[in-house]
């Protein structure tokens, strides 16, 4: 069993005397400059010019070059894109590295695939809250935190783990709890989670039963609620109390169509056979080179693949329906664990 860690387990006075540079002010970005700096953190900001510098500095941050703020800092937090983390990196962070810091991570992407490497002399770890960035700022507000993933990945101090917990802590992880991983096995989880099930899977199941409902003449209204807009409250019931749970808070009638019908639509054999031939595709790096390299090409494939999403009726449909009810949701959508604009 994965071991767990919690408050007890962790002291923020490992980050007595250290800081912290928080590079991007996004999703996660400006959650994690904000809770580390209310429990008593010496945080900086790392940016490029923009509307992010112009951001953290309204909220009271100094802003400096990413450049600058790897110089200043002891430990620095990259919480960019994915696919912009490298570049950055090897522009404005490595050149002004010196050993005895701390290079962290919300996602392993970049040390998972070598897109990153890190030298010999600094510690690397992961500090991963698992929930978007704004969640983990009305979270710590609160009062309560985010559970989190933690990994270390060159342990080059010796105090790598402590420093990494401390920071989890800081962010408001720890009253929530922390799971300790690698690098390695939460990049591969992680992005399998998203094509398979999360986001590739939901979707495209989503979409094929609102297509068939209006292909056999059924309103689309009524099949956007049925096939979209209710999968919410089933997974709010799942996350509550697990599938027990939902069978308990929906009709027999439901629970028995989840028997006699999810292995037609999803046949178990055909399905994992799928999905392994993903997993395989992520554990061999085929995956992280294809997204590697459609952003180096302008990401033709991406963008038309939005712009074609955008355009089908399911998002309109929808659309009209969130605009004129009163569960209509105005926040704005966040970015994810693993993203932050700069």
């Amino acid at each position: 069993m994965a071991k767990m860690y919690y408050e007890k387990d962790c002291d923020l006075s490992v980050l007595s005397g250290k800081r912290i540079a928080i590079v991007g002010y996004g999703s996660q970005g400006h959650a994690h400059a904000q809770n580390l700096r209310d429990s008593g953190c010496d945080v900086i900001v790392g940016l490029r010019q923009g509307k992010s510098w112009y951001k953290a500095t309204e909220d009271g941050f100094t802003v400096m070059t990413v450049a600058e703020a790897t110089k200043a800092a002891d430990i620095i937090m990259i919480l960019v894109n994915d696919e912009r983390a490298a570049d950055i990196y090897k522009e404005s962070i490595a050149p002004n590295l010196e050993a005895g810091k701390a290079i962290a991570f919300a996602h392993g992407f970049n040390i998972r695939y070598k897109q990153i490497v890190p030298p010999a002399d600094v510690d690397v770890f992961m500090a991963a809250p698992k929930g978007p960035g704004h969640t983990v700022r009305s979270q710590y507000v609160a009062g309560k935190g985010v559970p989190c993933l933690v990994a270390v990945e060159q342990n080059a101090s010796g105090n790598a783990l402590q420093t990494a917990l401390a920071y989890i802590a800081g962010i408001g992880g720890a009253r929530a709890g922390i799971m300790e991983t690698t690098m390695h096995d939460e990049t591969e989880t992680d992005l399998f989670g998203e094509q398979t099930v999360l986001c590739g899977g939901v979707v495209d199941l989503m979409q094929c039963g609102f297509e068939v409902l209006v292909e056999a003449g059924y309103e689309p209204e009524n099949a956007y609620f049925e096939c979209i807009h209710e999968m919410k409250l089933i997974i709010d019931l799942i996350n509550k109390g697990g599938v027990a749970a939902m069978n308990y808070s929906i009709s027999d009638t439901a629970e028995f169509g989840e028997y006699v019908s999810g292995p037609r639509v999803l046949p178990h054999d055909m399905v994992k056979a799928n999905m392994r031939a993903v997993l395989a595709d992520i554990q061999d790096g085929t995956f992280a080179s294809k997204w590697i390299a459609e952003n180096k090409n302008g990401r033709s494939f991406f963008n038309s693949k939005r712009e074609l999403l955008a355009k089908h009726q399911m998002e309109i449909v929808g659309e009209e329906l969130r605009n004129n009810m009163l569960w209509k949701d105005s926040a704005e959508g966040d970015k994810g664990l693993d993203a932050a604009s700069n």
